[in-house]
Order: C-alpha cells, then structure tokens, then sequence
C-alpha cells in the first residue's frame, strides 16, 4: 500500500525561498480605505447639499402654491396666479437645475483629483514593492547559490 507523501517541509522551503513583503499589502490596503473615506466625504456632501437644495425648491414651490389656493374675486385672478405660478415655477427650476449642476461639477472634479493623487500614491508604493521584491529574491537567490 502506498503511502502519501508530506510535502509540507518542501512547501515550508519552497515559500521561505520567496520571501513575500507584506508591508507592501498593508500600504496598499490603507492607501486604499484613505481614498474610499475620501470618496465617501464627497459623497456625502453632495448628497447633503443636493438635499438642501430639494428642501428649498419644495419649500418655496408649497408658498407659492399657497398663494394659488387662496380664494379669488375674480376669475380672472384665478388665471392671473396660474400663470404667476406657472412663470415663478419656471424660474425656480432653472436657479435650482443650475445648483445641481454646481453640486455634480464640484463632486467630479473633486473625484478626478483623488483619482489621480490615487494612482499616483498606489503606483509610487507598487514601484517599490517591486524594487523590495526584486532586491529581496536577488538577495534569496544568491544565499542559496553561496550553499
């Protein structure tokens, strides 16, 4: 009957041989939860002032509905607030369209410059994992050559 061979000792050899620089992970994990919170922060406010902006526009809508509902002597008057309605509406739309623009247009330029400090930073950190690494088995491969 055969019996199965261990290979743990030979993996245990074979890993020690390549040493892995787990620095290198850890930078890369915290560079990226630094950009995720980041990120998160824009989010957020543009999120918080996007919902400003929806709580005035609702608000100042109400008031001038308010001033459509009330009772009229006149029919007149009643078409006279429509159209006041209608026109403060319009007005109302277009400065609050604008403010949404302002709010997307800041959250992209802000993203674009974490972006790429981002990639920088990362790229930065992997050239030198790289260089470690290369210095690293360099180093291994010469101590097993010397034996």
């Amino acid at each position: 009957m055969a019996t199965a061979q261990d290979f743990t000792k030979t993996m245990k050899d074979m890993m020690g041989a390549f040493p892995v620089n787990t620095k290198a992970f850890e930078d890369a994990f915290k560079t990226s939860a630094a950009l995720s919170e980041r990120m998160t922060k824009v989010a957020l406010e543009a999120a918080e002032k996007s919902a400003e902006v929806s709580s005035k526009w609702t608000k100042e809508t109400l008031s001038k509905l308010a001033d459509v509902s009330k009772a009229k002597a006149e029919p007149a008057e009643y078409t006279e607030s429509l159209t006041a309605f209608a026109s403060a509406s319009a007005e109302m739309a277009a400065e609050n369209v604008a403010a949404f623009a302002e709010i997307a247009k800041k959250v992209q330029t802000e993203t674009v410059e974490l972006m790429l400090a981002a990639g920088k930073d990362l790229g930065e950190e992997a050239q030198s994992a790289v260089k470690k690494a290369t210095a690293d088995a360099v180093k291994a491969a010469k101590g097993k050559a010397g034996k």
